[in-house]
């Protein structure tokens, strides 16, 4: 079952029980997903698990945006809220990587790049972003990648 066909199975659970917040944010996911595709001239078309992934991600992203936008301004309330959509949507998230793993992954990718100063960041990155998307955070990403190649 691909990740679009997964929200859609949710969204009709959520809807025929009720749960208001859950419908609302797999709504929102569908309609992301239907606008990505007329941005991308596939009205009707079918779409990747990646191209959902992205979709999620950008989501997810939008919601600790705002939980943090919420927080500085003193409305615990809405950060709530958000919070409670973010966590649906990490429910479609790949699991996170460990530190244990994300090292390992660093070092795999420094070796396939041959990167040895802070300059070549980009081209770890690159390489790193490939199996890690979604699985970690990209400013944690980036710093550790610049903790590494600063040694």
């Amino acid at each position: 079952m691909t990740l679009f066909e997964q929200i859609n199975a949710d969204y009709i659970t959520a809807y025929k029980a009720k749960e208001t917040v859950r419908v609302s944010v797999l709504r929102m996911l569908k309609t992301s997903m239907k606008n990505f595709l007329v941005d991308q001239r596939r009205p009707g078309g079918t779409i990747s698990d990646e191209e959902m992934l992205d979709i999620v991600l950008k989501e997810a992203k939008q919601r600790r945006d705002s939980i943090a936008e919420y927080n500085k301004a003193g409305r615990a309330d809405l950060a709530a809220k958000e919070a409670e959509e973010l966590g649906i949507l990490e429910g479609y998230l790949p699991s996170a990587m460990s530190a244990e793993e994300l090292a390992s992954a660093i070092e795999q990718a420094v070796a396939e790049t041959d990167a040895s100063s802070p300059k070549e960041m980009g081209k770890v990155m690159s390489a790193l972003m490939k199996t890690c998307k979604g699985r970690v955070d990209g400013k944690v990403l980036s710093q550790a990648v610049k903790d590494r190649l600063s040694r």
